[in-house]
């Protein structure tokens, strides 16, 4: 089994973005690399929340007729958590297309499979027309989803923080984050135009489909936008003197398995809350009061865009408190914000609004810095498939089961109960990082 080179074109799509790159005018900057890294942010965070208001919306209705409607949720809840269970071993699977045929067709192969999954979701038939079938084909759709994202892992936000200035390493690291929250704004803005224009038996039956296939258009373009930058020379020669180069998995984890222990623990507050204030709000909302789904979208839609200032704010914070101070601050917010926020939820319109807003601005500062405190961590040799794998880890414990968590809390004994798991997680990120500095001092005093 031969290993292709990483500068090595790899796929039609990669030898156009090359040619892209070998033309004058198309010479790579920073801000490309910035403009690469949000897309591709934006994009899988767009097919992912496309999933998950279709999961409060629609298929509970859908798939699970017969239940009862937070059964149905939960039910369907339950079917979404699998992406993030899928999503290591993604990782695991693309590692390995990585070192053997290069990663322009890794990208090209997780994005293909992320956009062709989240599209024939929008193709799948209900229940009432092939019974169970249809929930085990939802099922194997979305771990080709987790798949997908698992190797869609590019390496950009590492190439972004090795080029990073020393005093500019917390804006730096912000910029990655900010797709997420640019995901969240389309994704709900367009179901709650589409909601908002149809009526509900023409939702259901076939107005809930658009999002999915808008999803596979996006993906192409976010395809391209990452080629673009993979295979230029600058890239190409971070890959060439291995600071950036994938590692076999087995010996990732022999070497730095604590540290992904570690990384995986640090952002728990900040994922887990990325769900309690998009998903599981949604649920809450939907099921247990008079407030129209396309009201709540948009306002989740404004809520996003204070998320993306909080984000940019996070940056510049980080570079002048420091990244760590910053996340045991907002992690100990966040701990508050669980024992008190989820009971506005039932406080009406004002509520919800209130705890939209705090919500969005306290998960940009937190979110913003979540994914950089521990990738210096890891040796140059094992940082870009470590990094893979701490992502994997962190989304997983953090937010994959934390709708499902919450909304059974929530509606078996109330919502003071829903904030439970967020808790849990602000409790793991300030241990984590506490873990981090101790092992950070060592280091030094060696």
């Amino acid at each position: 089994m031969s290993i292709v080179p990483s500068g090595t074109p790899t796929s039609s799509l990669e030898r156009d973005a090359r040619r892209v790159n070998d033309a004058p005018a198309g010479e790579v900057k920073p801000g490309d690399i910035a403009i690469g890294v949000i897309i591709g942010r934006t994009s899988e965070s767009f097919d992912f929340l496309v999933y998950a208001i279709a999961s409060v919306i629609v298929f509970p209705k859908l798939l699970f007729p017969h239940a009862d409607a937070v059964t149905g949720t939960l039910y369907s809840f339950a079917i979404f958590s699998l992406a993030f269970l899928a999503r290591p071993l993604g990782t695991v699977l693309f590692t390995a297309i990585d070192r053997t045929y290069g990663r322009g067709m890794k990208l090209t192969l997780a994005l293909f499979l992320l956009g062709t999954s989240t599209v024939a979701i929008g193709f799948l038939p209900g229940y009432e027309k092939i019974g169970m079938a249809s929930v085990y084909l939802l099922a194997l759709l979305r771990v080709g989803q987790g798949l997908a994202l698992g190797g869609s892992w590019d390496g950009l936000a590492s190439l972004l923080a090795v080029n990073a200035p020393p005093r500019r390493r917390g804006f730096y690291a912000m910029i990655p984050q900010l797709g997420a929250p640019f995901g969240v704004i389309v994704a709900s803005a367009l179901f709650a135009y589409i909601i908002a224009s149809l009526s509900a038996a023409d939702f259901i039956q076939w107005g809930w489909r658009y999002p999915f296939f808008v999803a596979f258009a996006i993906n192409v373009v976010a395809l391209f936008a990452r080629l673009r930058i993979v295979v230029t020379p600058e890239y190409t020669k971070l890959f060439a003197t291995q600071e950036l180069q994938p590692s076999p998995i087995r010996e990732t984890v022999r070497a730095s398995g604590r540290t992904i222990l570690i990384g995986a623990f640090v952002p728990l507050a900040s994922f887990a809350l990325f769900h309690i204030v998009t998903v599981f709000p949604l649920s809450w909302v939907f099921l247990f009061t008079p407030e129209k789904a396309a009201r709540f979208l948009a306002l989740q839609a404004v809520g996003s865009m204070l998320g993306v200032a909080a984000s940019i704010a996070s940056g510049w914070m980080a570079d002048r408190v420091g990244r760590r101070a910053l996340l045991a601050s907002t992690a100990a917010a966040i701990a508050g914000f669980a024992g008190l926020a989820p009971q506005l939820l039932n406080a009406g319109a004002a509520g919800a609004l209130i705890f939209m807003f705090s919500g969005f601005v306290l998960l940009g500062l937190a979110f913003g810095q979540a994914s950089g405190a521990v990738a210096a961590n890891f040796p140059m040799k094992h940082r870009y498939t470590g990094s893979a794998l701490t992502s994997d880890f962190a989304w997983l414990l953090g937010a994959g089961f934390a709708p499902w968590v919450a909304l059974l809390l929530a509606s078996r004994f109330g919502l003071t109960f829903a904030g439970a798991y967020l808790l849990s997680g602000a409790i793991g990120t300030l241990l984590a990082l506490l873990i981090n500095r101790q092992i950070a001092r060592d280091r030094e005093a060696h």
